[in-house]
């Protein structure tokens, strides 16, 4: 049986729903109660568990922007509920059956300018401007008819079941869905896990390819030297709120359906028991995974040389309830969802041996992710 998010759960997803879920158990929330957007990761933590403590509500979801100026969107939901992760999803119709090719999709930037950018990078990085940069693209895409959220949702969960696959309103109509690998973080009591990816390879339908390009990425340099970058990262923004860190010396392999990945699980002890998930997440989100390294210098040139606004892409995702607990994932794989049109994104991390071509194929991996849930072909 392939694990995967009930079918109860899926089949009850409503626009306007949140929906997360994990190997283990997922959340469906539905309605609203109140809406909490600020900055501030302290006032937003405040206030949102006093929101909590002053209502009924059974807990807070939602997302945070890849932007930390930028205004998170936490609602305060009228119900909730959660299921065993569990059922077998792989006879779910594939929304729009399989379409050859892909109707009115623009890449945005075109591939050859999104070498040229790759290009540009890695010359600041081997000038030692900066160590590390992830960039990405957007695949922009009008569908003959409204996407099918919930059929969307489902695919996504049968194809990539010990992922995170997720659904959340966001301001102005829209939808972000996604299918996940990286958890952020977890918060169950005084404990904290956090499992950062970073270093990733496409994975191959023969099985023999499979294996040799899962044992590429596990003697890549290039790859183990970004994965540490990332790991460091996380470290130095859960110690201030830990007593004591667990970090392991090597990363293990993790996969998608699409794409093979580093990863390390960080495990934490809380010293003060009144910072939430949601605090935590702030702290942590956005990673050198998704952003850089030194921080100031990679955001800096994601917003010289990305050609969009990254809104809610590469934030994070997830729930925290009124005792502090929660999980937060991080708001990759994924699609922003208006009526026909959907904008997928996907990033690369860019190091001094970074090369634009095999970049670019990463980043073509990581949308079909999205691309095959929708029943499509991988883009050129």
């Amino acid at each position: 049986m392939m694990g995967g998010v009930t079918l109860g759960l899926i089949a009850d997803y409503r626009p306007g729903s949140f929906l997360l879920t994990s190997p283990r158990r997922s959340l469906l929330a539905t309605g609203t109660q109140a809406v909490v957007s600020e900055p501030d990761p302290d006032e937003l933590a405040a206030r949102v568990t006093k929101a909590l403590v002053d209502s009924d509500a059974p807990l807070a979801v939602g997302a945070l922007p890849f932007d930390r100026a930028a205004a998170p969107h936490i609602v305060l939901p009228t119900s909730a509920r959660w299921e065993r992760t569990e059922g077998d999803l792989r006879g779910v119709q594939r929304p729009g059956g399989h379409l050859q090719g892909i109707p009115e999709a623009v890449p945005v930037p075109a591939p050859e300018e999104y070498e040229r950018m790759v290009a540009r990078a890695v010359r600041r990085l081997r000038a030692g401007e900066l160590d590390k940069v992830v960039l990405a693209r957007q695949l922009r895409l009008r569908l003959p008819e409204p996407v099918e959220v919930r059929a969307l949702l489902a695919n996504l969960a049968a194809d990539n079941a010990t992922g995170h696959t997720y659904a959340v309103d966001l301001p102005g109509g829209r939808t972000l869905v996604g299918a996940t690998p990286e958890m952020l973080l977890t918060r169950t009591g005084l404990t904290v896990d956090a499992n950062p990816l970073a270093g990733s390879i496409a994975r191959h339908p023969d099985p023999v390819q499979d294996r040799l390009a899962a044992e590429e990425l596990l003697a890549s340099a290039k790859d183990h030297d970004e994965h540490q970058v990332v790991v460091s990262d996380v470290v130095e923004a859960l110690r201030p709120f830990c007593r004591s860190l667990t970090v392991p010396e090597r990363p293990s392999l993790v996969g998608t359906s699409a794409v093979w990945h580093l990863s390390t699980r960080i495990t934490g002890e809380l010293a003060d028991p009144e910072v939430t998930s949601l605090r935590l997440a702030s702290a942590l989100h956005p990673t050198s995974a998704v952003c850089g390294t030194p921080f100031t210098a990679a955001r800096d040139t994601i917003a010289e040389l990305e050609p969009f606004d990254r809104g809610f892409y590469a934030g994070a995702i997830g729930w925290c309830d009124a005792r502090g607990d929660g999980q937060w994932v991080v708001g990759i794989r994924c699609a922003e969802i208006a009526g026909a049109e959907m904008t997928l994104y996907s990033g690369a991390g860019i190091m001094p041996a970074s090369r634009p071509d095999l970049e670019l194929a990463e980043t073509s991996a990581k949308f079909t992710t999205l691309l095959r849930a929708m029943g499509m072909l991988t883009p050129a």
